[in-house]
């Protein structure tokens, strides 16, 4: 039927499946004989067997989504992943979606792909509208495809970073809707940004004629934006959207999904893609879906969601312990974040020094983020970089709750931030203990005199 099993299949059922779908690829028949120059021959056999001896690839030098006749095994594997993907996205929320495929390429190249399939329709266009999200691929992935980022600054409403839509606007009517690609907006991002308003920002596009491409890196896992997507689509336009497997699927960095609600445009795209492409990408997320079944999936979806409220009512008590607060936002269901102002105040580099304390304490993804640094990305500058806005109003740190996260991570991460923070706080009580000395015998040295 083309979609994922109710119930995951045991080790041993998807082996012996791989290996049915390998001994239909012509490099594995017994009698084969090979004479042309990609005949797919591989020389080790740990390699060959890391790969289930599918060594073809997928795709055609004109197509990536193609049959190859070589490769009936590769290719039905490539088809089957495609339409299990896909079963998945309607499950996670996005229920019109049309077609999808996996690229080995990660979100960046993947959505460079987006741009320079558009590019054909649009030749006069120079621009891509982009409201700001300070993550170096998203923004690369424009340059690379040749287009000039018209970067949009997000208006602070409360704590939360939210799209400026009236700037967007004036932005469409200054250029000329003809002179713009498109826009690229976002879903999943770290906070204190929240994703785009998808719905408004899709209207926008209907009424301009402008096409819409969506970065949801990590969103699958969210139901809230996967529903931002789905009623994009409903009210206005969205042209394709892109998710990565690693984030979202929990396999090896290296893959994407591009999805969308027209089907002949994402068949385009996959046309663009030069060549034929790696099927590891392909593999590794159709033994993933295999293994857990649609129902696995849910539990951890359901898991996630669970760890992000736990993670949230934890970290605002640490906040409250130590004079901070838990930054409020919520449009933002994945990342939280927390303020640094008595630590930026203290010291100015504390804050970065708090973000090494915790790498070396063996807690990774957590972000801190300081006020006021500048970056230059492709001779583009970012004022306050990594807080997606030129002045954010204080330093902060970062934490996520990302599917396949346990209760022991989040304690885990609490009790090292508890222990550095802590630390800072009997540095900072030692230092004031030293100035009010200081303070003191200048006080005694000046009645002397």
């Amino acid at each position: 039927k083309g979609k994922c099993p109710e119930d995951g299949w045991d080790e041993s059922t998807i082996e012996l499946f791989l290996h049915e779908l390998a001994i239909m690829d012509s490099n594995n028949f017994l009698g084969n004989c090979g004479v042309g120059e990609r005949e797919g021959r591989v020389v080790s056999g740990l390699v060959a067997r890391r790969h289930y001896r599918l060594i073809h690839g997928i795709g055609r030098s004109g197509d990536i989504s193609a049959v190859q006749p070589k490769a009936a095994g590769s290719s039905l594997l490539n088809k089957l992943t495609n339409s299990v993907v896909l079963d998945i996205i309607k499950l996670a929320g996005v229920r019109t979606v049309a077609n999808c495929f996996v690229v080995p390429m990660a979100t960046g190249m993947s959505l460079t792909l987006c741009f320079l399939t558009l590019r054909h329709k649009r030749p006069k266009a120079k621009y891509i509208i982009w409201p700001r999200i300070d993550q170096k691929s998203c923004f690369k992935s424009m340059i690379t495809a040749g287009f000039e980022p018209v970067v949009i600054e997000n208006a602070l409403e409360g704590d939360e970073l939210r799209t400026d839509l009236e700037a967007v606007e004036a932005k469409i009517k200054a250029l000329g809707a003809e002179n713009i690609l498109c826009v690229h907006s976002t879903t999943s991002c770290f906070a204190p940004r929240v994703p785009d308003r998808l719905e408004e920002l899709a209207v926008i596009c209907a009424n301009y004629g402008i096409p819409h491409i969506v970065n949801n890196a990590y969103g699958v896992q969210s139901s809230k934006c996967m529903h931002l997507i789905q009623q994009g689509a409903r009210v206005g336009r969205i042209d394709a959207f892109v998710q990565s497997l690693d984030k979202n699927f929990m396999v090896p960095v290296g893959g994407a999904i591009i999805a969308g609600f027209n089907e002949a445009f994402i068949q385009e795209i996959s046309k663009m893609y030069p060549g034929r492409a790696s099927a590891s990408p392909s593999l590794d997320v159709l033994i993933t879906l295999l293994s857990l079944g649609t129902s696995g999936y849910k539990k951890l979806l359901k898991e996630r969601k669970e760890m992000f409220s736990y993670l949230k009512k934890e970290l605002k008590k640490l906040a409250d312990n130590h004079n901070e607060r838990l930054l409020k936002k919520t449009h933002n269901p994945i990342s939280l974040a927390m303020s640094l102002k008595n630590l930026d105040e203290s010291n100015d580099a504390a804050v970065t020094q708090l973000g090494s304390m915790l790498f070396t304490r063996q807690v990774s993804g957590a972000r801190v983020v300081p006020c006021g640094s500048v970056q230059t990305v492709n001779n583009y500058t970012f004022k306050g970089f990594m807080s997606h806005a030129n002045d954010y109003p204080c330093a902060y740190l970062n934490a996520a709750s990302a599917i396949g996260i346990k209760k022991q991570d989040v304690d885990v991460f609490l009790k090292r931030l508890d222990k550095c923070l802590k630390t800072f706080g009997k540095e900072a009580k030692q230092v004031k203990s030293i100035n009010d000395i200081s303070d003191s015998n200048a006080a005694t040295e000046q009645l002397e005199d």
